[in-house]
């Protein structure tokens, strides 16, 4: 059976709920207007599946949705199971439509004009207007090194990590210079050896700096650009000084190596030529985002990415895309910034419904 909708959110993560949130308060009805599918059986976004002592850049005070404040946590610096909580308390909390445990296969288009058809594993839906905030999660990244099929210890994702405890005594080396490779390494620095390797010296904020800077950051940026003048905010760093990072840094565990030349059966060979030998890597090497299902569409690209006017796609106004990066919204990948980035794009839809 084909069921029929103004607008299909696709995602219930923390830019699916925004939008979700704006949607209800320009007067859509949930259930009838708009609705949001999620392929997870639950709420909770791709919080859910994150390492238990994961931390958020900034206290709980200055990472909220829009509407609802996030609970204070009890280090100021919020895990990964009370962003899960939160955002099943504010899916709960509006009365949001979402059904959960359905996956989006494909979103087509019939024809350049009349709604798209949201292709699920429970049916399709016919809608006027998509907003696709699938994130990344389901999309880990890992580059290329000769003899990584040779290895004959372990190699995993930061998507895939979940505790130090399984890698006590083991030599680990952690691949990648973001905020997720200093986590995992600070906390399994305290159980195994370690050998930390980046593309670049690791860049460290300083230690006051937080995602509340952050986003102070973002926003003068974006009224620089919109006022033509130069941006005079420099580069601030690319790892957060979290709590466990700190402690990391104490204990001389934060000493960054050259990248990688290739992998060998029992470790890694450096720029230096030098073998580091491990049972174990872990890629900390990013996402890429999760746009599978907008494949059938064909959207036109902007280098590595689908082209975007704002958040709506330029090959086809009827979708929008939320939440992706800075490309679809400075912040927008974060709790704090993707509220203004769905902001944006309803009331697009709202001026421009067919056209948006």
């Amino acid at each position: 059976m084909t069921a029929r909708t103004r607008v299909a959110v696709i995602g219930a993560g923390q830019a699916g709920l925004a939008a979700a949130f704006h949607l209800r308060r320009a007067g859509f009805e949930p259930g009838r207007d708009y609705m949001v599918l999620d392929r997870n059986p639950g709420p909770g976004g791709a919080w859910q599946h994150m390492w238990h002592s994961l931390r958020l850049f900034s206290p709980a005070e200055h990472s909220s949705l829009p509407g609802r404040r996030m609970p204070p946590s009890r280090d100021g610096f919020p895990t990964a199971g009370h962003v899960r909580d939160y955002l099943a308390d504010y899916e709960q909390h509006y009365g949001l439509p979402v059904r959960h445990g359905v996956t989006v296969d494909a979103v087509r288009a019939a024809g350049r004009t009349g709604p798209l058809e949201v292709h699920t594993d429970r049916g399709m839906l016919l809608a006027d207007t998509v907003l696709s905030a699938t994130g990344s999660w389901d999309r880990p990244f890992r580059p290329h090194y000769p003899g990584m099929r040779d290895f004959r210890g372990r190699q995993l994702h930061a998507r895939d990590y979940r505790d130090p405890a399984e890698f006590a005594g083991h030599s680990v080396v952690v691949v990648g210079g973001g905020n997720s490779a200093a986590q995992i390494l600070a906390e399994v620095s305290t159980v195994a050896r370690t050998t930390w390797v980046t593309r670049r010296p690791p860049r460290f904020m300083p230690d006051d700096v937080d995602g509340r800077v952050l986003f102070q950051v973002a926003t003068r940026r974006i009224a620089a650009r919109a006022a033509g003048t130069a941006d005079s905010a420099g580069p601030l760093g690319d790892i957060v000084m979290v709590p466990s990072v700190l402690d990391a840094r104490d204990r001389g565990a934060l000493v960054a190596h050259p990248p990688l030349l290739r992998i060998v059966p029992d470790g890694v060979v450096g720029a230096d030529g030098g073998v580091v030998v491990a049972d174990t890597i872990i890629w900390c090497t990013g996402f890429r985002p999760a746009l599978h299902h907008l494949a059938p569409l064909r959207p036109a690209r902007d280098g590595d990415h689908p082209a975007v006017d704002g958040t709506r796609l330029v090959s086809d106004p009827r979708l929008h895309l939320l939440g992706h990066g800075d490309w679809t919204g400075p912040a927008s990948a974060t709790l704090i910034g993707v509220g203004r980035t769905a902001r944006d794009a309803v009331a697009r839809l709202v001026a421009a419904p067919t056209s948006a």
